[in-house]
């Protein structure tokens, strides 16, 4: 009797230490199967692209994405190339000239257009390529181009010279405006009543994730793997950067990962499944790096 009671007390102790468990986040399948990050990482080093899509304030995700170029970096060692929304491509000189030494940090801060965040989530990535020699790939359109086409559609862009259409993608720009992505934005813009919205407005979105796609292949390394960090709507339910990616190659073996915060993280909203092939789940309370 006496042990049926010590296992009883066994039980409730650790029913009550489970219930004060706060997890930072959970793993889930596309599905919403819970998974461990062991078998994410494993799954992940088979691709030959993987997107980490963000919100760029959560430093969970900004976290787990210095993980995962760790883990990445110990099975593909030089066949690593990381890719960067939140640098703009004709950043890429700057970038190059940190990571081989010849900028410092003030330099650097000089030259390229830093996101506020970048000291507390976007360097210590920066840094660990550097020390480990992978090369980093500024992908993102310089805004000024997105803000023309925002303000005179895709023919605004005929008015770049030469060296600036080397900075995005190839002319004509590809652009569907049934994709649900965009479709999106155009619904946000009919229920916002700050500014008047039209195609242009995805328009613009689609002149990034085409310049993104493009910088990523130009700079993808064959039988290697390219991880690229964006905000997760330039990548969720394999819209935007991808659809173009997919114009150039249907057959890449693409994986991403989506980050999604909710006030109840032991399963995924029913919103949120298919969104990616894992999706990070993060609870609302979660602290915001900025």
């Amino acid at each position: 009797m006496k042990a049926f009671i010590t296992f009883i007390i066994l039980i409730l102790i650790s029913s009550n230490i489970s219930a004060k468990d706060k997890p930072a986040y959970k793993l889930f399948t596309s599905k919403g199967k819970e998974v461990k990050w062991k078998k994410v990482i494993k799954d992940l080093q088979n691709s030959e692209m993987v997107f980490f899509g963000e919100l760029h304030d959560n430093p969970i995700a900004h976290w787990l994405e210095y993980e995962l170029l760790v883990e990445l970096y110990k099975v593909h060692d030089s066949s690593l190339v990381v890719g960067f929304e939140m640098f703009e491509t004709d950043n890429q000189f700057a970038l190059n000239e940190y990571l081989q030494g010849r900028y410092d940090d003030k330099k650097f801060a000089e030259e390229a257009r830093m996101w506020k965040n970048y000291k507390t989530d976007y360097k210590p990535l920066i840094d660990y390529a550097k020390n480990h020699k992978i090369p980093c790939i500024a992908t993102n359109v310089p805004r000024k181009y997105a803000s023309l086409v925002f303000k005179g559609d895709f023919a605004a862009l005929d008015t770049l010279n030469s060296e600036e259409r080397t900075w995005i993608a190839p002319l004509p720009i590809a652009f569907d405006i049934n994709l649900p992505c965009y479709q999106e934005m155009l619904k946000m813009g009919e229920e916002s009543h700050e500014m008047k919205i039209d195609e242009k407005y995805p328009k613009a979105q689609a002149l990034k994730d085409a310049t993104m796609a493009h910088f990523i292949m130009k700079n993808k390394i064959t039988d290697g793997i390219f991880y690229h960090l964006n905000g997760s709507f330039h990548s969720d339910n394999f819209e935007g950067i991808i659809w173009y990616l997919k114009q150039v190659d249907p057959d890449l073996k693409i994986k991403t990962i989506t980050t999604v915060e909710q006030h109840d993280i032991r399963k995924p909203e029913k919103g949120s499944l298919g969104k990616a092939t894992y999706l990070l789940v993060i609870p609302t309370t979660m602290t915001k790096t900025y």
